[in-house]
């Protein structure tokens, strides 16, 4: 059972999140989503456990607890859904003509 695992102090790192889930069963893998330009943590991360049953054990006793002073959030994660090819990221600056300025037009 994959495990999401959000509200999490700046400060927690793999081995104390593994160290919390493994009160509850036996844990996979263990991990905390960094920033790619900072690497500072995201403040979310992943628990990975083999067992569903102990997976939703430490799910229903830890959810919203308080874990290095920030109250967490648990919850069976969901499957990444696929992006486009081309990453279309929509937005953008409009483009065209668009005027503007001190009265614009021909004077």
């Amino acid at each position: 059972m994959n495990i999401y695992v959000a509200n999490l102090s700046w400060n927690t790192n793999s081995d104390s999140l593994q160290e919390l889930f493994s009160q509850y069963g036996e844990v996979t893998s263990a991990y905390i989503i960094n920033d790619r330009e900072t690497g500072r943590s995201r403040g979310f991360g992943f628990v990975e456990m083999p067992n569903d049953e102990e997976g939703q054990k430490a799910i229903d006793a830890l959810n919203e607890t308080e874990f290095e002073g920030k109250n967490i959030a648990i919850s069976v994660a969901r499957p990444r859904t696929e992006r486009p090819a081309g990453g279309n990221r929509g937005g953008g600056y409009g483009g065209g003509n668009r005027g503007g300025g001190y009265g614009g037009g021909n004077r």
